[in-house]
């Protein structure tokens, strides 16, 4: 078969490449996988109100947005059901 030697250089990839691989991959993570701006600033995320009128001018913002979707939707519920009227005659057939 392939001898003492064969079996030396197999066990040895098997070992030395999951190293590399992990050697290649671990070592400056910072500048080769880094993407620019990736997380938000601080002054660009949300931010949690907590004091008492923060929180109702929040919760009058939500219920607000809230009942301007309800409204688009409910408008746009009408307008499909109102959508293409087929009118027909006295003898059955639609004009």
């Amino acid at each position: 078969m392939g001898g003492g030697r064969l079996e030396i250089a197999k066990f040895s990839m098997y070992i030395l490449f999951p190293i590399g691989v992990m050697y290649y991959f671990g070592t400056n993570l910072d500048e080769r996988f880094s993407v620019p701006d990736f997380w938000p600033k601080k002054e660009e995320t949300h931010r949690i109100p907590f004091e008492k009128d923060e929180i109702k001018s929040e919760l009058e913002r939500l219920r607000t947005r809230r009942l301007e979707r309800r409204a688009r939707r409910l408008a746009a519920e009408a307008e499909a059901l109102k959508g293409p009227s087929t009118t027909t005659g006295g003898d059955g057939v639609a004009n």
